[in-house]
């Protein structure tokens, strides 16, 4: 029997859960859009790793992985509630996959911002059984095991929640694309250019600004071309003329960082489809910003 004060079996242990942490990070990271929180979950993981009776556990990364989901969803559950008292909109926390590019998955669909806000519309067991078909391609019945629920109703589940995701986002465009729409962005939005902007934004554009309530960010989402075109021509007077920015990439997408007198106030990252640009996202809180502009920094 495998004990806690063994050194061997430790050592044993602590190789099985490195072989799998990077997923069992991504999981929980795309299942409650937090990385603070993913790396909290993954932490406990371990902990309750070292203290269970191994002799029993034929496959440590199914165990692993049964046990991680099932603290993310019980985890999202609570943290709903939380969430339903945030200030303003609530973005999710971006990482920076210059390193991991799918974050521990097999694919990296589940990963951009604009999914990750999505996915946080469907209750957490629709979330965890799409993280685990999508971004882990784990056959039905092991995800039904993982939800102790039936491999029919595990169908649902991802059925559901793919299906909420594509009435929610048009066509996508190609990474060049997006790629050029967010510079063609980033210089009209400088600019104040109304014209430019209106151009190249869906009508039914919407943007996110997430402060968290500590800086002056809008503590609602701003709808519509019309509307995002004024706000962002209005407020780039004030905004961009001490900004510096720098691009860098985020959830698998190009990206913006926005600093002023050298300290990071501002993420920006954007959803786009054939039909222009659909979201806006600006991440602004603290909390969010600091560990990704860390992670830069290696």
């Amino acid at each position: 029997m495998h004990t806690g004060g063994d050194a061997d079996s430790l050592d044993q242990a602590a190789k099985d859960f490195l072989a799998v942490r990077p997923q069992l990070f991504g999981i929980v990271y795309r299942v409650l859009g937090s990385a603070v929180e993913a790396e909290d979950i993954v932490q406990d993981v371990w902990l309750r790793w070292q203290k269970t009776d191994r002799a029993d556990v034929l496959e440590p990364s199914a165990f692993l992985t049964t046990i991680t989901t099932r603290l993310a969803i019980n985890f999202a559950q609570s943290a709903r509630v939380r969430r339903e008292s945030y200030v303003g909109p609530w973005l999710p926390e971006p990482v920076n996959t210059a390193v991991d590019p799918q974050v521990g998955a097999e694919r990296a669909e589940a990963l951009e911002m604009a999914v990750l806000l999505l996915l946080e519309k469907l209750n957490p067991v629709e979330r965890a059984a799409y993280v685990l078909r999508e971004a882990f391609e784990y056959p039905y019945r092991r995800i039904a095991e993982v939800l102790e629920t039936t491999e029919a109703n595990t169908r649902q589940l991802v059925s559901r929640a793919r299906k909420h995701l594509s009435a929610q986002r048009k066509e996508r465009v190609s990474p060049a694309d997006h790629r050029r729409l967010l510079e063609v962005f980033l210089d009209a939005a400088r600019n104040g250019n109304l014209a430019e902007l209106e151009q190249i934004l869906a009508t039914d554009v919407v943007s996110y600004s997430d402060g968290g309530g500590v800086r002056g960010a809008s503590k609602i989402p701003v709808v519509g071309r019309t509307h995002v075109s004024q706000y962002l021509v209005a407020f780039a007077p004030r905004f961009w003329p001490q900004a510096q920015v720098r691009w860098t990439e985020a959830n698998g997408r190009p990206a913006v960082l926005i600093a002023a007198a050298g300290n990071a106030v501002a993420l920006l990252s954007l959803d786009v489809s054939t039909e222009g640009i659909d979201r806006i996202m600006w991440i602004m809180n603290p909390a969010k910003l600091s560990p990704y502009v860390a992670s830069l920094e290696g």
